[in-house]
């Protein structure tokens, strides 16, 4: 059995849950990017207050590490850091795209694809991967600048699916028969799915070294957003 809390605050929407055995019992949404730090502690103080849970009750608390907003991979992980810091419970880190991919995978029916998913980062930039359809990776997290000819070698050999906020931008380049795109559906039941898999398979971080998977080099008040 797991009993995990979730934290995404990476992306444009934050999102906060509590999930037992890959279950959501409960989620906070918030969709205002600049104000995922103010939302972030309320939220999951409701979280345990409407289900009835303590922090002591929690087996581990899962953060999704990046890539995405500098800002929103720090509050995220700062604060995941130190619930586990003072409750002496496990951290589990997620990355954003393997949630992404996961959300992909659980919505397809297809045999054999390939799964890319993005994140918009400015310009024709995205942060991107590549999962087969077990999750396993395929093309670690990477910053890409597109351009037509962008995964010619994944695509001459099957169809690939394509998802996040990174993906409109290639949907404009993309001419392959085999580029497929889909919306993303429910990213915080993926982020259960994979928290209590990695919970059940023992995968905790280092609570000391677990760091930001930033992607791009970090510069404090260049780009930071």
């Amino acid at each position: 059995m797991s009993l995990v809390l979730n934290i995404d605050t990476t992306s444009e929407a934050a999102l906060a849950n509590i999930a037992e055995n890959g279950v959501v019992l409960l989620e906070e949404r918030n969709e205002i990017q600049n104000n995922h730090a103010a939302f972030l502690h309320p939220a999951l103080q409701s979280l345990l207050h409407k289900t009835g849970k303590a922090l002591k009750d929690i087996d581990a608390v899962a953060v999704s590490h990046g890539p995405g907003s500098y800002t929103g991979i720090r509050v995220g992980t700062a604060a995941a850091k130190g619930l586990c810091y003072a409750a002496g419970k496990p951290l589990i880190v997620v990355g954003q795209l393997e949630l992404l991919a996961q959300d992909a995978i659980a919505n397809s029916s297809l045999s054999g694809a390939l799964y890319c998913p993005m994140i918009d980062a400015r310009r024709m930039e995205v942060f991107a991967a590549v999962y087969n359809s077990s999750l396993k990776e395929i093309m670690p997290a990477a910053a890409l600048v597109l351009d037509e000819n962008s995964f010619d070698v994944y695509l001459k050999a099957g169809k690939m699916v394509f998802s996040g906020s990174g993906a409109t931008k290639w949907k404009q380049l993309a001419k392959a028969e085999n580029a497929l795109f889909a919306e993303t559906i429910n990213k915080g039941l993926a982020f259960a799915l994979l928290s209590h898999k990695k919970f059940i398979d023992k995968q905790f971080a280092n609570l000391a070294y677990a760091a930001p998977l930033y992607v791009k080099p970090f510069y404090p008040g260049a780009n930071a957003r």
